[in-house]
């Protein structure tokens, strides 16, 4: 500040006004540098900020700054610069905070209903990480709203304790009551980065028997006045004596202690000379070994490539080698085996294609006898074949012994002679491809009225 001050002195300041025991003068008719108390400065060239100061009972926190900063300055008893419009200023206190937790009507592990008040001190740390933490639970609350917090979880933790004791535990030993309560509530509260200073029991039957005790007390007071004051005579004389003896033990203590520090300085430094020479002759032979166990290691690795990778790599080229063969022995094979399939399946093309046009000429040659035939060669080729399909249709009857013919009357066994010329020519044109339906004779046996 006081070197920002020497530079704006050189300036033509303009419209500058410094704070100087609560007056406030222009600086057009004050150059020297004033005593200041925290107030703004502004030149012609750039606006700068504020000053401020902070107590040892307070915490200042600067949040804020140039380019979008997230920094934030914690100042306890001190000063701080802020910059203004981008600068955030608060305050926190740092001052003891007293507490009075109350449980009322609490069953205690036995049942029993009792209503318990504490009084505990409680205030915000300065570690500056807790300090941090407590200003992010509780900045911009007041110091009620922080005391609530805080009372309701000793309130809750106290609670829970009383449940878990007897009435005798809590009012014999109430000490112990009170650091058990310090030592549950204490992680939780300082993770909201606030100190339990103290904290104490107290309960109304304790405040009844005070008040019983102070009548014993002053009956008492007076006897023991007299009785103190004959037993301080008597101490300060021991006291006396002893303290002389005290003072003659500890200068001998001294000086034994003085001629055993400089024995032990001695053998400290030759034990050290010594060990310092042996770490160097460990240090001689462990490089000696690392040295040796280098060597080694190089001739494992020919001893390896030798007996290990050498072999290896021959097999590895011989499996190739074999394989690749056996892949050329398998390719040619199949192409032969191909070229086989290929060469029978041509001959049986040919072969069937040869029988094919055969065929197509046989029947080609039929067709072209069947056309020069007369009606009179047509009847003799059906002549010819009629002893064939008689012999066809007659071959279930060979086995046959004998028949019977259940009706007398002729006139059924004509007719199915006629269903039988009616489907001879069916027959003959599906064996032979010539129709019979169109040789005379043939129409007039199947047809009697024509």
């Amino acid at each position: 500040v006081r070197a920002e001050a020497a530079k704006l002195s050189r300036l033509e300041w303009e419209g500058c006004s410094i704070t100087v025991d609560s007056t406030t003068r222009s600086n057009r008719t004050r150059r020297a540098n004033p005593q200041f108390t925290g107030h703004c400065f502004k030149t012609k060239h750039s606006t700068m900020g504020n000053c401020h100061t902070v107590g040892p009972n307070e915490a200042l926190v600067v949040s804020g700054g140039c380019c979008g900063s997230d920094q934030k300055t914690y100042m306890v008893g001190g000063w701080a610069w802020a910059w203004w419009l981008i600068s955030d200023i608060q305050k926190i206190t740092l001052e003891i905070m007293t507490l009075q937790p109350k449980c009322e009507d609490v069953e205690t592990a036995e049942g029993v209903a009792i209503t318990v008040t504490g009084v505990a001190q409680v205030k915000v740390m300065t570690d500056q990480d807790l300090l941090g933490v407590a200003c992010e639970q509780f900045l911009g609350k007041s110091v009620l709203e922080i005391k609530s917090v805080v009372l309701q979880t000793l309130e809750g933790h106290l609670r829970s304790i009383l449940g878990t004791l007897t009435v005798e535990q809590i009012y014999q030993d109430r000490d112990q009551f009170a650091r058990l309560v310090r030592e549950v509530a204490a992680p939780d509260v300082g993770r909201m980065g606030i100190e339990i200073l103290s904290f104490t029991i107290k309960t109304q039957t304790a405040a009844v028997q005070r008040d019983a005790d102070i009548g014993v007390a002053e009956a008492e007071r007076d006897a023991g006045i007299r009785e103190a004051e004959c037993k301080k005579e008597m101490m300060d004389v021991k006291f006396k004596a002893d303290t002389k003896m005290a003072d003659s033990k500890r200068e001998l203590e001294m000086q034994i202690a003085a001629f055993n520090q400089e024995v032990n300085t001695m053998a400290a430094k030759e034990q050290q000379k010594i060990r310092q020479e042996e770490i160097e002759i460990e240090v001689v032979q462990r490089k000696k070994q690392i040295t040796i166990e280098e060597k080694e290691i190089l001739r494992t690795d020919k001893e390896l490539v030798a007996t290990v990778k050498r072999p290896a790599e021959a097999e590895a080229y011989k499996m190739e080698q074999l394989a690749e063969g056996q892949k050329i022995k398998r390719v040619l094979t199949a192409q032969a085996e191909a070229e086989k399939i290929r060469k029978i399946g041509e001959a049986e093309a040919e072969s069937i294609e040869a029988v094919g046009k055969a065929e197509a000429e046989k029947m080609r040659l039929k067709a072209e006898a069947y056309q020069q035939y007369g009606e009179a060669a047509k009847t003799a080729l059906v002549l010819e074949a009629l002893p064939k399909i008689a012999g066809k249709v007659a071959a279930p009857l060979a086995r046959t012994n004998e028949i019977v013919i259940l009706s007398g009357e002729g006139s059924r066994v004509t007719g199915e002679v006629t269903r039988l010329l009616a489907e001879l020519p069916v027959s003959v044109n599906a064996l032979t491809g010539v129709d019979l339906s169109k040789i005379p004779l043939l129409q007039k046996m199947t047809n009697p009225q024509a």
